[in-house]
């Protein structure tokens, strides 16, 4: 059995259908990141409901949409893996839009 698993200093986020649901590897073997703790919490927040699991290559033909978290990515949509292409869905541009409120919210003094 091969899952998906990421080394990088990015995480990755799948979208299936319009079911609202996002599903994400489960960070056992990577960091779980900043970024992708605050993705998952306003995605919560929206009611978009988040299944951390193991993922296998054969199922991204079953995405529509796909996306990375990470200090430097931000939020990230993906077009293509491989063979597999996803859509930048409105569900990825409310999200990358709720982050950049959130991290670039001034503090008044």
């Amino acid at each position: 059995m091969r899952a998906i698993l990421l080394k990088l200093q990015v995480q990755i986020f799948f979208f299936k259908d319009n079911s609202g649901t996002l599903h994400t590897p489960t960070p056992d073997s990577f960091l779980d990141g900043i970024t992708r703790r605050c993705v998952i919490e306003i995605a919560k927040s929206k009611g978009i409901k988040i299944i951390e699991r193991k993922i296998e290559p054969e199922e991204m033909s079953s995405f529509v949409g796909c996306f990375l978290t990470g200090t430097a990515a931000e939020v990230t949509p993906v077009s293509q893996i491989d063979k597999f292409n996803f859509s930048v869905c409105d569900l990825i541009k409310n999200l990358s839009k709720s982050y950049q409120n959130l991290v670039r919210k001034k503090v008044v003094t």
